[in-house]
């Protein structure tokens, strides 16, 4: 038996790509390596260092994850708002450093003082 021909033939879309570019004294790469890996589904990120300048190359998925494909514009402003997103994760992460570590040492120790008072 012959396989059924498909019903449509849908033409390959075009992966749209787009250019954004930070001064490497301004912006630290972590937060452009986060950025670029919360894009997984939707879009690539190739990041590289040209002289005082990260430029990172981004080209969307051609199927993607969530939803419709993104044109350069939209692409650029959600690549934006998630390296600004991880840029502040940087930096409330760093002014909690100390507190953090003082609730991880008080929930240790208790932790230890219980198999103490247990064994």
């Amino acid at each position: 038996m012959r396989p059924m021909p498909p019903a449509a033939n849908f033409p390959a879309a075009c992966p749209v790509e787009a250019v954004v570019e930070f001064d490497s004294g301004v912006q630290s790469l972590g937060p452009l390596e986060g950025a670029a890996y919360r894009l997984i589904g939707t879009a690539t990120c190739q990041v590289d260092r040209a002289g005082d300048r990260y430029v990172c190359r981004l080209v969307s998925s051609i199927n993607p994850q969530k939803g419709a494909a993104l044109n350069s514009d939209e692409l650029k402003e959600r690549f934006l708002n998630l390296v600004a997103d991880e840029n502040l994760r940087a930096r409330v992460a760093e002014k909690s450093e100390g507190v953090r570590n003082v609730i991880l040492a008080l929930a240790f120790g208790s932790l230890v003082n219980n198999q103490n008072d247990a064994g």
